[in-house]
């Protein structure tokens, strides 16, 4: 196999959009997620990362097939999903690069492709000249019945890389759970690390 793992360029995003969004519905229908998406939403939701001069959308590739993405943009971007969880600290927001969302497909995973989101979409933020990173993490319970046997969240992999969880920003989203019927509101744990050498 022949992993690639880059920036996509605009057109690559128009080109791969399809992809990115079955592969965020794939993804994200697993644990802790859940997630019942819908495509309209996602061609609707990954469009702005299309037209937003300050995002990036990582893709990794087997040969030309798309096995994963991952996305980031200036936290203004999300000022209003965000205004709330963000009010009470004290870092503005024009200070922050959100790295939004990361999905691979399973048999692609403990293979480094995780950490190579990161690299870029951290070195992407640096280069923007932003101070933090962060990212939000669904709260799910710890004995929820959709849990998997034997399931181990992320943390270890992001306390590795430097994030730490932000007391107090927990953001609100709404969407279908599998199964569900309606849309219901979930909170979001925000995570956050300095990206300057002079920060903890």
């Amino acid at each position: 196999m022949t992993l690639r793992v880059a920036p996509m360029s605009r057109a690559e995003i128009e080109a791969y959009l399809d992809d990115v969004a079955t592969l965020r519905i794939r993804v994200f229908a697993e644990f802790p997620y859940l997630y019942d998406g819908d495509m309209e939403y996602e061609r609707r939701y990954l469009a702005a990362y299309r037209d937003s001069p300050g995002a990036i959308v990582v893709g990794a590739w087997d040969g030309t097939q798309l096995v994963g993405a991952s996305t980031g943009t200036p936290m203004e971007d999300h000022a209003d999903d965000f205004a709330g969880a963000f009010a009470d600290q004290p870092m503005p927001i024009e200070t922050i690069f959100y790295c939004a969302e990361s999905v691979l497909l399973p048999e692609y995973r403990g293979r480094g492709i995780g950490g190579r989101f990161f690299d870029h979409r951290e070195a992407h933020a640096r280069a923007l000249g932003r101070d933090w990173s962060a990212f939000c993490a669904v709260i799910r319970a710890d004995d929820h019945p959709a849990r998997p046997a034997g399931y181990t969240p992320h943390d270890g992999f992001w306390t590795h890389r430097g994030y730490a969880r932000l007391p107090g920003a927990v953001a609100s989203f709404r969407w279908k759970d599998h199964g569900d019927a309606v849309e219901t509101e979930k909170p979001l744990q925000f995570w956050i690390r300095g990206l300057r050498e002079d920060q903890p």
